[in-house]
This record gives structure tokens, sequence and C-alpha cells, in this order.
């Protein structure tokens, strides 16, 4: 170690987002106050030829580079950390868990703008707010100006001033309207929230209220779940709060969330997905007067920044966010929510592969602070830890109100004469459904026309290019496309390889059964709702305003409807391909099919009129399919644990898995032998190494894709291995001619 002599400058040890597992020495600047110099702030150095932004790490008194070698920090960017003690100590944690370069863990906690180098300012947004006449004036009076009637109704529903921001997420075709009803004097400017609003400095020792209206009366479980967790603020404990669907969590959530801002305190709430943010935000912003930041990835990056500066300084007191709002600092943090806490969305599936809910649980004991993870069908890992005393078990069996749970029933289609996967029975009871003036939804996993286009004459498949995967129909677009990797071409009419037989679309797709749902129903409205059609900004939102505003009778759609939606008017729900998720050579597949029937089965029957599920199926004698229906999810769950822990799967082993991928079809495979060489060298008795084996889809986007698999009884062995391979697979030949990836706890084997 090359030694400073005495009298020399300090050295900065930084870290920079590239992929390399090390951190960077730099001298001091030239000129700075040694008072200011704290890890977390954030530094601009000269890498290679370029300049980029660098987090101090610490400060040191030797590195290992001669001191001559040694670039200078060029600009100092903040005066003062804008991460904690305890944020860095839970970056450095997940650095180490996730084996992930800690600069790359680092930049994972900050918005774009502030990895950017751009000055951690808040610039202050313009607000929109109704004037007197705007209150008072019956929006009817608009309906020759559509535009400006549904913004006008949105200000009414609202009760208080928008932002540029809220106004964008909802629709980003406002600024006319807005401008128009600035003209009649219906809108006006209003008064920018800072300081008007409740912040937390201001809280503290006021009567401010922090509630606009009252909570809903609880029943009696509903309230024991609102009293444990509050009896524990102030302290760490995981709370699973398992509620059937319809049960009410959203109400427990904002019930416990009042008692936290009396205590002056923030919280921070995170949703599987953006498509979830719009409801529950205005749910918390009809009942809270405090200020709410919300943090997605269809928001701008100065909107993003705006929200972590706003928590960090402590002028807000919620953060709604997905995934990537974990990390956002809390001036004074008092409770972190997780909704659909089994959701795989909470898996970041590229670059630094965390789990928002295991690095929550973390976050929760730094911070010393309540987690509360709500789910109605919790994951099998978190029941496991319910076992094990680790989470404490919130139970909602009932739903909220009046409404009882739905009817689940298996329609045998086997043998049976079938309309583009519907059934005449199915059929049928639709027809009884909307005779009454219900709303029927039909959920498939699968979008665009058909997954297949075959030959009739010779058995040509269409297939990508570059991926192992059938092209699948988009016939509104008149295109084949890969879901995979998104190429596409024109779609064919004549057969390329005996150029005579006739194609013919082969499966399932949400745009086939809406054009026979046209048919069948011509006189009735339908929505498809999937990533095809709701790619348009604020498009979602808008159909589901109209699904409960009455206007819609058939709802369609993929597995952006399963989670969290409620539609007080449907009544009758069918899955029409449960069979499709009954065989996968994945071990997680049958509980993610378990929950998706579960979660889908909770939109029916959520309001007063009892609700009904039709699963179509050519398995009705499944056990998995059995259980569920006769027994409920928490049977399905106990049992599925056991035989997990008869196989050693998680959570009864650890698991990491190593991916790679190139252009050469052998590179892959001859990195992963060096791997699994250098694996066994160090590996004691307990971690097994599988493979290198092809992934399930082996390629993909034109590259060849292997894997390999770490399985130990013992999760600290199966890290201190990790620890000693990482490194040296760094140093590896081969690792410069292949991508390659580590999953720690991987939530899919693809």
């Amino acid at each position: 170690m090359a030694k400073l002599q005495s009298g020399n400058e300090l050295i900065f040890r930084v870290a920079i987002a590239v992929p390399v597992y090390r951190l960077f020495d730099y001298l001091a600047p030239e000129q700075f106050e040694l008072t200011h110099i704290k890890p977390g702030i954030r530094l601009e150095v000269p890498f290679g030829k370029a300049k980029k932004i660098a987090i101090l790490v610490e400060c040191v008194q030797h590195s290992d580079v001669e001191i001559g070698k040694l670039k200078r920090v060029e600009r100092i960017l903040d005066e003062k950390p804008l991460l904690s003690t305890k944020d860095l100590a839970l970056l450095h944690w997940a650095g180490r868990y996730y084996h992930h370069p800690l600069g790359e863990v680092f930049s994972a906690a900050f918005p774009v703008a502030l990895r950017q180098g751009k000055s951690a300012v808040i610039q202050a947004e313009k607000r929109y707010a109704l004037t007197d006449s705007g209150k008072a004036i019956d929006s009817e009076l608009l309906k020759r100006t559509p535009k400006q009637k549904s913004v006008l109704e949105k200000f009414q529903a609202h009760q208080s001033s928008l932002s540029e921001a809220e106004l964008s997420a909802w629709n980003e075709n406002w600024r006319t309207s807005v401008k128009q009803l600035v003209g009649r004097q219906l809108l006006q400017l209003a008064v920018s929230e800072f300081g008007t609003s409740f912040t937390l400095s201001a809280a503290e020792g006021s009567n401010a209220p922090i509630i606009r209206n009252n909570a809903l009366q609880c029943n009696p479980q509903q309230q024991a779940a609102i009293t444990a967790v509050c009896d524990s603020l102030g302290q760490f404990g995981v709370f699973l709060l398992e509620g059937v669907t319809g049960s009410g969590k959203t109400e427990v959530y904002m019930q416990i969330i009042r008692s936290v801002l009396e205590r002056g305190q923030q919280v921070l709430v995170l949703l599987p997905e953006i498509t979830l943010t719009p409801q529950l935000e205005e749910r918390f912003r009809q009942r809270f007067t405090v200020s709410i930041a919300i943090s997605h990835s269809k928001l701008t990056d100065r909107q993003r920044a705006c929200a972590w500066l706003k928590m960090q300084r402590g002028e807000c007191s919620i953060l709604l966010g997905t995934r990537s709002a974990l990390f956002t600092p809390l001036k004074n943090p008092g409770l972190i929510i997780l909704d659909e806490e089994h959701d795989a969305s909470f898996k970041q599936q590229e670059g630094f592969r965390f789990s928002a809910r295991d690095v929550a649980v973390v976050r929760g004991k730094l911070l010393n602070i309540p987690v509360l993870l709500g789910s109605a069908t919790p994951a099998l890992e978190s029941l496991h830890n319910v076992d094990n005393k680790r989470y404490r078990l919130l139970h909602l069996p009932e739903r909220a109100g009046n409404a009882t749970a739905p009817v689940l029933q298996l329609l045998d289609i086997r043998n049976k004469r079938m309309q583009e996967g519907l059934s005449e029975a199915l059929i049928a009871e639709m027809r009884k459904t909307l005779a009454k003036d219900e709303q029927v939804l039909l959920f498939l996993n699968r979008r665009g026309f058909a997954p297949t286009l075959i030959c009739h004459g010779c058995g040509w498949v269409a297939r990508c290019g570059r991926c192992d995967a059938n092209l699948v129909i988009h016939y509104d677009e008149g295109i084949l496309r890969c879901h995979h990797c998104g190429q596409e071409q024109r779609l064919i009419r004549q057969c390329p390889a005996c150029k005579t037989g006739e194609l013919t679309p082969l499966g399932l797709g949400t745009e086939r059964v809406e054009k026979v749902l046209a048919e069948l129903f011509a006189d009735k409205v339908i929505v498809r709702l999937d990533r095809d059609t709701t790619q348009r900004k604020g498009s979602l939102e808008d159909y589901l305003q109209q699904i409960n505003q009455g206007l819609v009778d058939i709802i369609l759609g993929t597995q952006m409807l399963a989670k969290g939606h409620h539609f007080p008017n449907v009544t009758l729900v069918a899955i029409l391909d449960v069979d499709s998720g009954l065989f996968s050579i994945d071990f997680h597949a049958p509980e993610k099919l378990a929950q998706m029937i579960v979660q889908v089965s909770g939109r029916a029957g959520r309001a007063e009129k009892p609700g009904r599920v039709i699963m179509q199926t050519r398995q009705p004698e499944h056990p998995l399919l059995t259980t569920l229906i006769r027994q409920g999810y928490n049977s399905f769950a106990k049992t599925a644990l056991a035989e997990r822990k008869e196989a050693s799967l998680p959570p009864f082993s650890y698991q990491a898995l190593l991916r790679v991928q190139a252009l050469d079809a052998q590179m892959p495979k001859l990195f992963l032998h060096a791997v699994a060489e250098l694996a066994k060298e160090h590996s004691k008795g307990h971690t097994h190494i599988l493979g290198p084996v092809a992934a399930p889809m082996a390629r993909r986007a034109g590259l060849y894709r292997y894997q390999l698999l770490f399985q130990s009884s013992k999760r600290p062995e199966l890290h201190a291995l990790l620890n000693v391979l990482m490194p040296k697979i760094e140093k590896l030949k081969q690792a410069k001619k292949v991508r390659w990836s580590l999953d720690v706890d991987p939530v899919d084997l693809y």
C-alpha cells in the first residue's frame, strides 16, 4: 500500500456508477472546507476521457495507487450529504447482499437528475385551483366543450389545488383546457403550497388538521390490525396484513398513516404497478391534508427529483411510489408500507437486481420503524417468515361492509364447442349477467390477436429470427411482433415455405377475443385493457373512469386488471385460459397462478351484489385448482410450502442465478464451465452448483443464453462463496466476451 508522507493531502474514496467491483481514489480538490466533507455528498471527477458524478464513501490517508497517478476531484456539488448515515448503511448492505458493484447501487438511490449532477434545488411548480365561480358552476354547462368539462370535474372532485405534475399524470393534454378555464375565470393560479400545507416542522406542536374527512367505521379485525401496528410505532417489526380481496386493507393503511402523521413522521408507501397509483393517490388526497409526493417511471426527471428532495427535506409527509422509490431518503421516517407484497414487480429484473420487499424490511430495521406488508395472496416466503415468528400475521378474513366473497366454479370445456375461447355455457352466463345491468370481466393474460401463425398445409410456423419464440399476430396493426425483443414484420398472407397452404391463427389473444365479443354482444360497450390499448398517457385512467361510471358492459384484459382495482358493478369474472399456467418448468409457477386466480377473482362482487368467478379448464381435477376452490389460498400455500420443503427449494434453501448471454453460441457455456470449476474449488459441502444449462428461452434478441444455479441450505455459506467468486469471475478471460449478471434470490428462472 502506498503510504502518504506527513503533510500530504486527504484522499477521497468514491463510488462511480460503472459495472466494476471496486471504489476509486482521488486527490481532494484544490480548495475545500474540511467541515463540509462528509460521506454522501456528490462530486464531479475526471474518469477516463470523460467526467462522471461520484458519491463520496470515505476520506482516507492511504491509497493502493501511487499518489502521482491519482487524479484530483474537480468539483464538490453538495454542501451537505444528500443521504444520511442510515441511508448509506442500507446501500452498503444491499451492495454486499446482492453482490453488485457499489457505484451502481449508490446510483440507484438517486433520481436521474441528481445522478447527472444537476443541483439539488426544488424547482417551484405552478399549481391551479378552482375560483369561487368554478366551485359553484354545474359542469354540465360545459358539455359542448368536453375536454374543459372533464378538467373542471377533475378539480371539483379533487377539492384542492393541482400541480402541473399531477395534471400531467392524469392527462398529458391538459394545458389548453386549463388555459381556457383560467380565461373563463373558473380556474386560477394557486399560491404555491410550500408553507401553507402541512409539513413536518409545522406539525410539531401545532394543531393543524391532518385529515379532510373522517375514517370509515372498521370491523373488529380491521381495528385489531390498526391497533397492533400503531402500538409498535417507534420500533422495528414486520407485519403481514393478509386480507381477502375487498377486505378494506387500504382503510387500515390510512388509519395507521394518520397515527404516524400525528407523530410528525413520514410514510413511504410502495405499490407494484404504476396503474394502481392514481386511484390510491386520489383516496389519499381525499383523506389527508398533508403534502403527498408521487414517484414512478411515467413522471419526468424533474418531477421525480422534486418528490425525492421534498421527502429528504421533510416538506412532504407521504410518498407513493413504485419499486425505485424505496431508496428515497426520509427526514423523519415513521412507517414503510408495501401493498401487494407478493407481486413479482417488486423484484428488479435487470442491472441491480434487488427485491424491494426484502430491502424494505432491512431499511425498517436500520431506521427502527415498523414495516407493513399487505396482500390477499402473500408470498410463500412471507408466510414462511410468519411460521418462523419473524413476521407477525394480521388477518382480515371478511370483505368490508356488506360485500361477500365470490363463488368460484370450474367450467369443464373438454369436447365443448368454443367460439374464440368462449364456451357456450360462459356466453349464456354473460348474457344473464348483462341482462341485470351488471358488468362482466374477462381475463386472458395474452395480448395480441393470436400467439401463433401456422400453415394449415405444411405446418410452417412464424418464428422470430432473433429469439426462440413465435411471432404474435397483431391483426389490427397488420403486423407480426415478437413480445420478447420487439422485432416486427408485416403480416403475411401466403406461407413462405410451401407457397400454397392456408395461414391460420392458432391460440388466443385479447385482440381476437375482443373481435368475437363485438359480434356476440353487438349492442354492448366493450373495453379492452392491455399494454397495446393503454400506451397513450391517461388512457388507462379514462377507461377506469368509464368502467366505474357504468358506461362499460364487458371489460376484457390482461394482468393489469388483476390487482387492486375496485369495480363495484362487476358481478361475473371469467378466466378464459387457466390451463396455460398449470404446466411450467419454473417451481414458482403454481404460486404465481394461484395468486393470479385469487387476485382476478377478487374483482367480482366487491359491493352489495354477490359475485361469481368462472374458470374455463380442460383440467377440472387438477389439485391446485380444486384446493383453491374448496379450501382457499391458505390451504394451497400450506401444501405448496410442504412440497418445497420436501424438494429443498426456497424458502427452505437459498439460491443465486448466474445468467450469461453472448452472440457466440459456445461462449456462454465456456464461461460458465470456468465459473463452475472456480466455485467447486471454494465451495463448502452445503452449496450445490447446478449447470451450466441453456436458459428456458435459449436465444433471445439474437443472443445465446445460459445459466448456472447456486443453491445452498445455509445462506451464509452461499454468500461466502459468492464473495470469493465475484472478484475472480471479473478476471476470467472469457468474461470479456460475454454479458453476465448475478441474481440473488431469483423470482423466476428465465
